[in-house]
């Protein structure tokens, strides 16, 4: 299972996927990579509707998680080709953020421009202490392009976003966490250990429910709190009739752990 890029390692054991970047020296986004994550991001989500994987976690190798945008690909660029490379790099950001299965981050380094909106396009982030995150787009005069006016909004709230993006300005680990921008600030040790921590948990349950569960949650995001209430009792629907609610009750009775096939 899984699959092996130019610059992209994707494993699964245990249900849990990990998806490893690796572009030396700072996994910059060109366009080689950014096809790869969008190609990776697609086997990902066809694994998922198998129920071969319940839990990604993305990750690098390598001191940064990602520097952004290759700027020196960028420079050699015409207006129309800039972009083209700006809507590339957003649609496969955006196949990350459609994975059905949750995803998890796990920031081993720091994180700028165009490389912070791969992480804000998975469910959680997790990042080493000694990292820094942010959206230094402005300072270069232009704006994030690949989601992250979006998504970074959505967690930190406009106020902060604003100041975040308008900025430009570095933020540590733990002040990303104080804003809601990354859920787990751990030493560099502990990294790995946290993120497979989360996602086995992740995995242990209803694969069907939680891809549902996410999908009420994201999907809900942009709808209105009584149309929010009926697909959430829609997502409800779809899992009445599978095996894995009359394990779960079954398993309940029997004080067990439950063995759920996604089915």
């Amino acid at each position: 299972m899984g699959c092996h890029l130019q610059h992209i390692e994707y494993e699964i054991k245990d249900y849990v996927g990990v998806l490893t970047i690796d572009r030396p020296p700072v996994n910059a986004l060109n366009s080689d990579l950014v096809a790869e994550i969008g190609q990776a991001a697609g086997q990902v989500e066809r694994d998922g509707q198998a129920g071969v994987v319940r839990c990604v976690i993305i990750t690098s190798r390598g001191k940064y998680f990602s520097a952004g945008a290759d700027l020196k690909e960028r420079m050699g660029m015409a207006e129309e080709e800039v972009a083209s490379a700006v809507a590339n790099i957003g649609a496969a950001v955006n196949r990350l953020a459609r994975i059905s299965v949750p995803t998890i981050a796990a920031m081993q380094g720091s994180a700028f421009g165009g490389g912070f909106e791969v992480a804000l396009a998975a469910d959680l982030r997790v990042i080493v202490d000694g990292a820094q995150v942010g959206l230094r787009e402005t300072a270069l005069a232009i704006i994030p392009g690949a989601g992250g006016t979006q998504r970074l909004t959505r967690l930190v709230g406009p106020s902060n976003a604003i100041y975040w993006i308008t900025s430009a300005r570095l933020f540590s680990a733990p002040e990303a966490l104080a804003h809601g921008a990354v859920n787990f600030v751990v030493p560099e040790t502990d990294l790995m250990p946290k993120a497979l921590e989360i996602a086995t948990e992740i995995a242990a349950n209803g694969p069907l429910a939680v891809r549902q569960a996410k999908r009420a949650i994201v999907a809900g995001l942009a709808l209105d709190p009584e149309a929010g209430l009926k697909l959430e009792f829609e997502c409800y629907q779809r899992i009445i009739p599978t095996s894995d609610r009359l394990e779960g009750l079954n398993a309940f009775k029997e004080k067990r752990k439950p063995k759920y096939a996604g089915k």
